[in-house]
């Protein structure tokens, strides 16, 4: 065998099921596993992490083989899952981007506090600034009303080709 899963290999050992995410086992590879169990375990400590199912010793990112099972290769780069979670590795939430591409569709962070990616309070002039960063290219504003800085931020991560999820709660 070599290091890296082939296809073949893969539908060999494991059927997945696009609609759900789902892979079982199609044979009973160890004691422990039987045909038809699901496949795979949450990495992470908290639970909060990727399904990594192993194979001839070596873990995978159950999304990582959701793409080689269904288009024969492993993508170039990474694999987003579009509505952001993680465990939800149906065919139709993945997609094959590059690091940057990955990077417009993020979770807002938890140290926000106006509730809006991209705006922030800005105490010394008592206003709401806009501050958006897209590669090479950069966005700062000054607004008096929040919804005219939200909006602002909108339109700009939008014309920087941002995920329609960037920026949205990781529960909402």
């Amino acid at each position: 065998m070599t290091d890296i899963i082939t296809q073949e290999q893969l539908k060999e050992l494991l059927h997945y099921d696009p609609e759900t995410g789902v892979f079982k086992w199609k044979i009973a590879n160890s004691y422990r596993i039987k045909i038809g169990d699901v496949a795979g375990y949450i990495n992470g400590s908290n639970g909060s992490g990727y399904i990594i199912i192993t194979v001839f010793n070596k873990p995978y990112g159950a999304h990582r083989l959701a793409w080689l099972y269904t288009h024969g290769k492993f993508p170039e780069d990474q694999i987003d899952h579009i509505n952001k979670d993680k465990t939800d590795n149906r065919l139709v939430n993945l997609r094959a981007v590059s690091n940057k591409e990955n990077g417009k569709n993020k979770f807002i962070p938890t140290n926000n506090t106006s509730g809006h990616i991209g705006v922030v309070w800005d105490t010394k002039n008592n206003r709401w600034k806009v501050q958006v960063r897209g590669g090479s290219k950069a966005y700062h504003g000054s607004f008096e009303c929040k919804s005219d800085a939200v909006a602002r931020a909108k339109k700009v991560y939008k014309k920087l080709g941002f995920h329609k999820n960037h920026g949205k709660r990781a529960n909402g």
